[in-house]
């Protein structure tokens, strides 16, 4: 596949979707966690950000598709807070993903708000759904879910659109994070793609 042709950037955003989808496939690791993921109790979920948008970053720079990913997001969103319930969804999927090399990181978005501040130093409101979750990742390429129902009908969720991701654009989303998180990302990333294209905080 001609990947100049095929990178998405500057499409309508139906056939960026389909580009997406048709990437993120390739990457095995990524599709099998799509493959094994209806085993979990998950009412609504999206493996998202860095391992969808760090194989699109692959894809175009002709690397290896799990070059520099570190761990696979699966996030979902659950009105139970007990830590118990999450903690039982986390070695579920542990056990289900114990063969792979990359960690998978299982977290509720409905309970962020319990030890963020803890984490990250300062405290945020309740996320009142899962969408409104990925509308606050940290940059605009990465604010990215994809999910796979089990019709195998599959959703995008990009809440700033797809154009930065294919054109490897990394520009701040300020709704939440700080300057010092967005710094310290662009600083692992840039290591492992510098071809990126970086959009200061102050601009």
């Amino acid at each position: 596949m001609d990947k100049a042709r095929h990178s998405g950037i500057n499409l309508d955003l139906n056939s960026q979707m389909e580009i997406l989808v048709s990437i993120i496939r390739k990457n095995s690791i990524v599709e099998t966690v799509f493959q094994r993921i209806h085993s979990l109790p998950l009412d609504q979920y999206y493996v998202g950000a860095g391992c969808l948008t760090q194989t699109i970053w692959n894809y175009l720079s002709g690397y290896d598709l799990q070059n520099g990913i570190s761990d696979i997001d699966i996030v979902y969103y659950d009105l139970d807070l007990a830590y118990e319930k999450e903690n039982e969804l986390i070695e579920q999927a542990r056990h289900l993903f114990r063969d792979f090399p990359i960690q998978i990181d299982l977290k509720n978005q409905a309970r962020v708000h319990l030890w963020y501040e803890d984490h990250f130093g300062y405290p945020i409101e309740p996320y009142p759904s899962l969408q409104a979750a990925i509308n606050t990742w940290p940059t605009t390429a990465t604010a990215l879910g994809v999910n796979k129902d089990s019709s195998s009908k599959w959703k995008v969720y990009a809440p700033f659109g797809l154009n930065d991701l294919f054109g490897m654009v990394v520009r701040p989303n300020k709704t939440l994070i700080t300057e010092e998180v967005f710094v310290k990302k662009v600083t692992r990333w840039t290591k492992h793609w510098p071809q990126l294209t970086v959009i200061p905080w102050n601009t």
